[in-house]
């Protein structure tokens, strides 16, 4: 599985630019994947806080993430604008029957695909090796582009698993 998503991110937005990742419960199909674009560029073209337009970006990564970007260097994005970013996913939600809001499913890379697995799940898949320190996990607490390009997918030795986990991670 190819890692590499930077490419898709636009190079013009500030390093400090707000980021949310919405991770669905399952890969979206190609039909799918087309629409949530849609939805997707129709909902960035007319974003707006306080009546200005934001600086938007928005896209669907792997098949399963959901992410939206705010460049905030152009336009803060307020309570409302976050609303409405808010009720787009929560649209997609619905007419896609998935779960965008479910924070307790963990992914992963485990054999070049993305696999959910939840959090109550984690010590038995450690400690029977369908995960291991170097498995990549989606760390979608990110909150900026920055972190988004350096820290969204890395290794679960160094993200806040380690913790949860509290076993020497090699």
């Amino acid at each position: 599985m190819n890692l590499n998503f930077q490419y898709l991110l636009p190079i013009d937005y500030s390093p400090e630019s707000r980021v949310w990742i919405y991770q669905s419960s399952r890969l979206f199909s190609l039909p799918e994947a087309l629409e949530i674009e849609k939805i997707i560029d129709d909902f960035i073209a007319t974003w707006k806080s306080h009546g200005v337009p934001v600086k938007g970006f928005g896209t669907l990564i792997f098949g399963q993430f959901i992410l939206l970007m705010a460049d905030e260097s152009a336009t803060s994005v307020g309570g409302c604008s976050t609303d409405s970013s808010v009720h787009v996913i929560k649209e997609i939600e619905m007419h896609f029957q998935v779960n965008l809001f479910e924070r307790t499913m963990l992914a992963f890379v485990v054999k070049d695909k993305v696999e959910l697995l939840p959090l109550s799940q984690l010590k038995y898949a450690f400690d029977n090796g369908f995960i291991d320190a170097n498995t990549f996990y989606f760390n979608n607490v990110v909150l900026t582009k920055r972190e988004l390009e350096n820290n969204w997918i890395i290794p679960v030795k160094d993200s806040w698993l380690k913790n949860k986990l509290q076993v020497s991670l090699k």
